[in-house]
């Protein structure tokens, strides 16, 4: 069985003074150290791994100095007998087959679940996604697109680590990748700056610095980063698409974010999504 390592490390640069909102582009410098260096030398290898293997044990990552976190050793559901996995060429609707609510990545050792977003049976209400969103405009109108294109259900999990970074991770189902395709590229995640401010991260831009390594093949993920002046904290947010599933992760932080473990959180999630 392969075990695959998804760490990054990566020393965040400065972010540049805020230019006039239609036309903010991150532009940072990479500055890789030795574990983003690890990391890409199986990344490639990863992605294919996981794509290709057994429904199977999936490692976390054990904590380091540049601030990854100690996951558990992460299991992907079951899937029922016979059904293909999301990403499989015969399953032309992309659909996710195990069960929603056991896709949704763990908290790391230490962290503190917010038992809020366990919602009832698993699955959270759709107000409570939506109360991410800093415009009542903005909720409303998103709202009605999430009824409009069949949301079916959505699983969630949030946690608070021991140096106050607070993460939320929200999956949404619908019945067809080709629906995630269309939100996604449309209306929710565009290049630039998303498409719905989050109440933690306004002006919000695309993270030029989140590395390509930590990206998994075939699954689709625009990242955002709240830019300078952000206030007494800072927030990252990124959506992912992978098949039937659209997902939001959220982390926040008083001071700076630490990009290190968001990026290690959103491979892991695409990972069990894939």
């Amino acid at each position: 069985m392969a075990l695959l390592d998804s760490g990054t490390g990566t020393d965040p640069a400065a972010a540049p003074e805020p230019a006039p909102k239609d036309r903010r582009v991150l532009r940072a410098a990479l500055r890789w150290t030795a574990a983003l260096l690890t990391f890409a030398a199986f990344g490639a290898g990863s992605a294919y791994g996981i794509a290709g293997m057994e429904r199977t044990d999936v490692p976390g990552l054990g904590t380091v100095s540049d601030g990854r976190w100690d996951f558990p050793v992460l299991t992907k559901a079951p899937l029922p007998s016979g059904s293909p996995g999301p990403l499989a060429p015969e399953n032309k609707a992309g659909s996710h087959y195990a069960d929603l609510r056991a896709l949704v990545l763990p908290a790391p050792e230490g962290a503190t679940v917010d038992k809020a977003l366990s919602g009832t049976d698993g699955w959270l209400p759709t107000k409570d996604l939506l109360s991410e969103y800093a415009e009542k405009e903005d909720r409303e109108e998103f709202g009605t697109k999430l009824s409009e294109n069949g949301l079916r259900h959505i699983a969630a999990r949030g946690w608070t680590t021991p140096d106050g970074t607070r993460t939320r991770i929200y999956l949404l189902q619908f019945d067809t990748a080709a629906v995630v395709d269309d939100l996604f590229g449309r209306d929710i995640a565009p290049y630039g700056s998303p498409g719905y401010e989050l109440g933690d991260a306004p002006d919000s831009v695309s993270d030029e610095a989140f590395p390509d390594a930590a990206r998994i093949h075939d699954i689709t993920a625009s990242v955002y980063v709240e830019s300078k002046p952000y206030g007494k904290e800072q927030a990252r947010h990124a959506y992912i698409g992978a098949g039937d599933v659209l997902a939001l992760v959220v982390q926040s932080r008083k001071g700076t974010a630490n990009p290190v473990p968001f990026q290690q959180t959103v491979t892991l999630q695409s990972q069990l999504l894939g």
